[in-house]
C-alpha cells in the first residue's frame, strides 16, 4: 500500500500539469516555502541539481576567456538613477533599504534586482586605456525582485543566478560576444539539460531595460507552454554615456565602451521537471541528477547481498559515479518509487539469484528498460547506460518541440491554434507593436523571439494583414 500511496500523491500532468509541477517540486524534496512571502527555501536534492548546473556551465563559461567576480547586494539610488530606461524598467520589482539599525539612511540602498550599474561604476574605475579590454566578468549570486505572483523555481522575490558584464573596445567586438553567450547557454541546455532551445532576438517591446538589442534562447514545455530560459544582451555605448566609462584608444583618442551583459538562474530547474518528469516524479538527465545510480539490495538480509551491493558502490565511485545505496529497511518497492520521484537516472537491483549468476540488473528512470549485466562490469554498464539515456532524452524533448511548432497565415488561423493547439507559433509580423499588444490582449500569446533562420511563411503580417518584416515564434508562457 505504501508504495502505491506515494504515486499516488502525484497529481496526474495530463488532469491538472499546475498541480503535478507543485507535488513534484514537494514530494522530490527539492524546495520548501519560507516564512518569506515569495521566498523559497532550497532543499538539498534541489540545491543539489543548481550545484551541478552552476558547475558545469561555469566551466564553459571559463573556456571563453570569462573570470568571476562578486559585487555588493546594496546599490546606491543615485547610481541606479543615471541610466534612465534601466530603473524604470525595474523600478515596480524594486526592494529598497532604508534603514540601517534605528537610523534612517541618508541614501536609499536597492537590494539588487540585477547588476548593471554597479558593474558600470566599477568599469568607469578601472577601465582607462585600449590595453585594458575587453573586461569579462560574471557573478554567481542572488537577485531579488518583488514578485506578485510566484512559483517555484519559475519565478520567486529572490533567485539565484549568474549575471555576466563584460565592456569591449568596439561594437563588433560586444556584439560577437553576445552571440557567443547565448550560443553557450543553447549548447549547454542541449548538451547537459537534455533541452532543445529556439534562439533568436526580442522585439523591441519585450528586449532588456535599456539594451540596444536582447537574445533568448526559449524552450518548450511538456504542456506546450514556452519558457524563456537565457538571454544574452547588447547594451551598445548608452550604459558607458550615462556611466563615463571611457577609454583611450591607440590613436589615443578617448572612445566609449560598449557592453553585454547575459544571465540564466534556477529557472533551468523548472525547466528540466516541465519537460522531462512525468507521473512518477522528476527524470533528471544523468549530467545533473544529484544521484545518478541507486543501488537496491534485494532480500538484503540473505548472506553476501549487501557485501555485492557494497562493491559494486565502490566501483561505481571509483569511476566518478554519484552513486547512493539505500539499505534501510523499508521495502525495495517503496525504495524504487522513492527513487524514481527524486530522478535517480538509473537504478541497480542486486538479490541472491543475481549473486548465483554473477549479475545485477539495471532499470533506466527514463523508460523503465532493464539490462543485466555482470557484476564486475557495473560501472562501465552504468557509464554506457547513462550516455544512451542522455541522447535519448534529449531527442525525444526535440521530437516533442517539433511536433509542436506551427504556422499561422491569417489571425483567425493564429486564434484556432492559440486555443486547441498548444506549443510555438510562427506567423509573419509587421513590426508594429499594436499587432504584439492585441495578439496578447486576445490570446494570452506573446513574442518569444524572431528567429535567428528567418523564413518568409507569408507576406503579411499575422495579425494586421499588412506587409510582413520578420517570421516570429509566438506562444503562451510562464
Amino acid at each position: 500500500m505504501k508504495e502505491k500511496k506515494l504515486v499516488e500523491e502525484i497529481t496526474s500532468m495530463e488532469e491538472d500539469f499546475t498541480r503535478w509541477y507543485t507535488d513534484v517540486v514537494k514530494k522530490a524534496e527539492l524546495m520548501d516555502y519560507s516564512s518569506v512571502k515569495g521566498c523559497m527555501i532550497f532543499k538539498p536534492n534541489g540545491y543539489a541539481i543548481w550545484e551541478n548546473i552552476q558547475r558545469q556551465l561555469d566551466q564553459m563559461f571559463k573556456e571563453t576567456g570569462v573570470e568571476n567576480v562578486y559585487l555588493p547586494l546594496f546599490i546606491p539610488e543615485h547610481l541606479l538613477q543615471k541610466e534612465k530606461d534601466h530603473v524604470e524598467g525595474f523600478a515596480p520589482e524594486a526592494a529598497w533599504v532604508t534603514h540601517g539599525g534605528d537610523e534612517e539612511l541618508q541614501e536609499r540602498l536597492c537590494v539588487r534586482p540585477t547588476s548593471e550599474t554597479l558593474f558600470c561604476d566599477l568599469y568607469s574605475n578601472i577601465i582607462h586605456s585600449y590595453r585594458d579590454l575587453p573586461k569579462v566578468y560574471n557573478q554567481w549570486c542572488s537577485v531579488v525582485r518583488w514578485e506578485k505572483t510566484t512559483r517555484p523555481f519559475l519565478r520567486s522575490s529572490e533567485f539565484l543566478w549568474q549575471e555576466g558584464h563584460t565592456a569591449h573596445a568596439t561594437a563588433e567586438d560586444a556584439q560577437a560576444r553576445t552571440i557567443q553567450m547565448l550560443n553557450v547557454y543553447s549548447d549547454f541546455c542541449e548538451q547537459v539539460l537534455a533541452i532543445p532551445m529556439i534562439k533568436g532576438q526580442k522585439t523591441d517591446k519585450e528586449k532588456f531595460a535599456g539594451a540596444e538589442a536582447t537574445y533568448t534562447i526559449e524552450a518548450l514545455m511538456h504542456d506546450g507552454k514556452a519558457l524563456q530560459s537565457g538571454t544574452s544582451h547588447n547594451f551598445g555605448d548608452g550604459f558607458a554615456k550615462a556611466f563615463d566609462i571611457q577609454y583611450t584608444d591607440k590613436e589615443n583618442q578617448l572612445q566609449y565602451v560598449h557592453q553585454t551583459s547575459w544571465g540564466v538562474s534556477t529557472r533551468l530547474i523548472g525547466a528540466l521537471i516541465m519537460v522531462h518528469g512525468d507521473d512518477s516524479g522528476l527524470c533528471l538527465p544523468p549530467k545533473v541528477a544529484p544521484v545518478q545510480v541507486n543501488i537496491v539490495p534485494i532480500q538484503q538480509n540473505k548472506e553476501g547481498v549487501l557485501d555485492a551491493a557494497q562493491g559494486i558502490k565502490q566501483a561505481l565511485l571509483d569511476a566518478g559515479i554519484r552513486v547512493t545505496l539505500d539499505d534501510s529497511d523499508k521495502r525495495p518497492g517503496w525504495k524504487f518509487a522513492e527513487a524514481e520521484m527524486r530522478g535517480v537516472s538509473l537504478r541497480i537491483e542486486v538479490g541472491p539469484k543475481d549473486l548465483e549468476k554473477g549479475t545485477c540488473v539495471f532499470v533506466r528512470r527514463d523508460n523503465r528498460e532493464k539490462t543485466v549485466c555482470g557484476i564486475n562490469e557495473a560501472a562501465s554498464m552504468a557509464k554506457t547506460l547513462m550516455e544512451q539515456m542522455q541522447a535519448d532524452m534529449l531527442e525525444r524533448a526535440r521530437q516533442h518541440l517539433q511536433e509542436h511548432i506551427y504556422d499561422a497565415h491569417n489571425y483567425e488561423e493564429f486564434k484556432e491554434i492559440v486555443t486547441n493547439r498548444p506549443g510555438f507559433i510562427r506567423g509573419m509580423w509587421c513590426g508594429d507593436v499594436a499587432c504584439e499588444e492585441k495578439i496578447k490582449e486576445d490570446t494570452t500569446a506573446t513574442s518569444r523571439c524572431m528567429p535567428f533562420e528567418q523564413e518568409q511563411i507569408s507576406d503579411t503580417c499575422v495579425c494586421c494583414g499588412r506587409k510582413a518584416q520578420k517570421l516570429v515564434f509566438w506562444g503562451k508562457a510562464y
